[in-house]
């Protein structure tokens, strides 16, 4: 269920409470929710998803994205949150593709390489193909 995105990431559809027991076997060390919340009647909250991580010892962080897009602090949210640990991280929303994105742009405004991250997408199951751009820009940008 969890695809690898690099030696230490990984997206996942929704999460449920087996799947944070699943996470923690595996040794991740952050969840991070991409999800926003009252999405579908179906989905786990994400209090619920948070109680369960916390039990579990598993940092836990909300950065929802709506299907209306990215945005500049979402960016900068998700880049912090990867940086925050050197562990194992499993980011997931409804399908995994938000996640994905998300990462996909963070990584590139740390200056990973916009090919290398959609290839390690592609090999995932993803395409970046609509953050492309912007993840060109964001690798280019200099602070």
């Amino acid at each position: 269920m969890f695809r690898q995105l690099s030696p230490r990431v990984f997206a996942s559809p929704q999460i449920g409470l087996a799947e944070v027991a699943e996470a923690q076997a595996q040794g991740i060390g952050l969840i991070i929710n991409n999800r926003p919340e009252g999405e579908s009647e179906d989905q786990v909250s994400g209090a619920e998803i948070e109680a369960a991580a916390r039990a579990a010892g598993i940092a836990y962080v909300a950065i929802p994205v709506t299907h209306a897009g990215f945005s500049q602090p979402q960016v900068t949210a998700m880049a912090a949150a990867l940086a925050s640990t050197d562990g194992p991280v499993l980011a997931y929303c409804r399908s995994g593709t938000r996640s994905t994105l998300l990462w996909a742009l963070a990584e590139a405004s740390r200056g990973e390489s916009p090919d290398a991250l959609a290839s390690a997408a592609a090999a995932a199951g993803y395409d970046v193909g609509p953050v492309r751009a912007v993840m060109d820009m964001l690798a280019t940008r200099k602070d």
